[in-house]
């Protein structure tokens, strides 16, 4: 099969969906529309809209944009089917219909950041992460009626460094996906629409992904340091792991961490949670050591290292972590 028989319809949103459909714009495959969520309101009070990331490059190429509300809509429907694609490409944008994504010929494949069976569902990267894994990667797969299951086309692995936060890993298989995508695109080429494909194993399906809020972001100093250190890292920049503050006679304040340090500092101790301080350093007792608390970010305050927030707080050691 040739490049130029493929008419491909790419589904995104994020700025990872965008490296990979600028990848596929500039190795000359024929994209023949791109879908992505509708425009979001942002600012103080919502009256603004902001375009995602994805439909913000499809039109600097002028591709046209479809950003339905609903997948199932009948109208959505027949403009999608209108485009006569054979091919669609997913990455990073949400569950499809079964009459969406078995519309085309050779069907539709999915970019998705792990290494499928493990880790199965919406934010991937942060759970790895949090995991403390020392190791994640990129799968293609086909697309079929269950989340994340279909038969695998291709997985490429990426290693995690220990001191890796969730930044640098999304930017890592961003990249890497990018280029999995694209070698996905010349095995379909190469089996004249039908690459070879296994099923997932599902013993190994030994971790979930599910999307993040805010509960599961909050900092437990009853647990581990290392588990502390990972879940921060896991969450940075964003959403960014939390705690509250607290001392006698205040109201308790919500504390973000975003960067942190293990320490060998025994903390057993002391109650988990206890702040400690030295003259350059912060730190928070967790149930066998001290963590080291190097960014941070009060509510209603700007990002600042440790060492500034000690300045600005002369009593911070008379606060606990809850």
């Amino acid at each position: 099969m040739k490049k130029e028989e493929l008419r491909i319809v790419f589904m995104g949103t994020p700025d990872f969906a965008v490296a990979s459909l600028r990848a596929l714009v500039e190795s000359g495959y024929q994209v023949v529309a791109v879908v992505t969520q509708p425009d979001k309101p942002v600012g103080r009070h919502g009256s603004v809209l902001q375009a995602p990331a994805v439909k913000q490059y499809a039109l600097s190429q002028g591709l046209p944009v479809l950003q339905p509300e609903k997948m199932k809509d009948p109208d959505f429907i027949d403009q999608l089917r209108s485009y006569d694609a054979n091919l669609q490409v997913v990455v990073a944008f949400r569950m499809l219909p079964e009459v969406v994504w078995a519309m085309p010929k050779y069907g539709t494949f999915n970019v998705h950041a792990a290494l499928l069976p493990d880790y199965r569902g919406a934010a991937p990267i942060n759970w790895a992460v949090i995991n403390g894994e020392r190791r994640t990667g990129v799968t293609t797969f086909f697309l079929d009626q269950h989340i994340d299951t279909g038969r695998i086309i291709r997985q490429e692995p990426f290693d995690i460094p220990d001191d890796a936060d969730v930044e640098y890993v999304y930017d890592g298989l961003m990249q890497l996906g990018a280029d999995v995508c694209l070698k996905t695109l010349e095995d379909i080429l190469k089996a004249d629409g039908y690459p070879a494909s296994l099923p997932q194993d599902e013993s190994l399906a030994r971790h979930a992904a599910p999307k993040l809020f805010k509960d599961n972001c909050r900092i437990s100093w009853d647990a581990p340091m290392r588990q502390v250190y990972n879940l921060i890292r896991g969450l940075s920049p964003q959403p960014g792991a939390w705690t509250m503050i607290q001392t006698a006679g205040a109201e308790p304040a919500m504390l973000k961490i975003y960067q942190a340090t293990p320490t060998d500092k025994a903390a057993t101790a002391l109650a988990p949670g206890t702040i400690v301080r030295d003259k350059k350093h912060l730190y928070i007792a967790c149930s066998d050591h001290l963590l080291q608390v190097d960014s941070l970010q009060l509510a209603g305050k700007k990002r600042m290292d440790a060492l500034s927030l000690m300045n600005g707080m002369a009593d911070i050691e008379n606060y606990s972590a809850i």
